[in-house]
């Protein structure tokens, strides 16, 4: 029997945060509060890059794979959208070419086109420009590593990352899986991972 392997990044950890730290947030010595607002907050992350970073956020497509109903090695809550799946996956960057963050999302394949019109933009804004009403609801927190990642980043990790369902309509829309790239510390301050352990 052959094992199908995932086909997108996620983190080998060293930290993962409780439910409680995803409702009450970490201590500050352990995680500034900057990056708590854009890890743990419920605003639109390509928003928050932009104004961190004055310039746009950009998308670059790297990934639309039909995956049918399997679970392809994504967080639990993909049970939550039924299928058959596309996987969708996005370097976040400035429009300078910094890239800011990964991300990975799970969609309902018969949806996905009418929610995602044009693919090349970030996802907040195709849902902001059909005027969805949305609910970001963050499930996992991360701390961890990943070759392919810091490759792609040109940074060393490890990285934060995290995982969330937007709801729309009381139903799950999509499930998101997100990474930053270190290369935030020039705006959000330093991360503290020894006192994580």
């Amino acid at each position: 029997m052959s094992v199908q392997l995932k086909q997108w990044h996620s983190l080998d950890l060293i930290w993962q945060g409780s439910e409680e730290v995803i409702r009450t947030g970490l201590p500050h010595s352990q995680l500034a509060p900057p990056w708590q607002i854009l890890i743990l907050g419920d605003g639109s992350p390509t928003k928050h890059l932009r104004l961190l970073t004055g310039e746009p956020t950009e998308v670059d497509v790297i990934d639309m794979s039909y995956i049918g109903l399997d679970e392809d090695g994504a967080p639990s809550q993909i049970k939550a959208l039924p299928g058959p799946r596309v996987r969708r996956q996005v370097w976040l960057r400035t429009a300078s070419g910094q890239r800011l963050a990964y991300a990975a999302s799970w969609w309902n394949a018969n949806l996905v086109d009418e929610y995602l019109q044009n693919r090349n933009l970030p996802i907040w804004e195709s849902l902001s420009r059909l005027h969805t009403e949305l609910y970001r609801d963050v499930q996992g927190l991360y701390y961890g590593n990943s070759p392919e990642l810091e490759q792609a980043f040109g940074q060393s990790g490890p990285f934060w990352g995290r995982h969330y369902l937007f709801w729309h309509a009381r139903k799950p829309l999509t499930l998101i899986y997100e990474v930053f790239s270190p290369y935030l510390s020039k705006y959000l301050g330093p991360v503290h991972y020894e006192d994580l352990i």
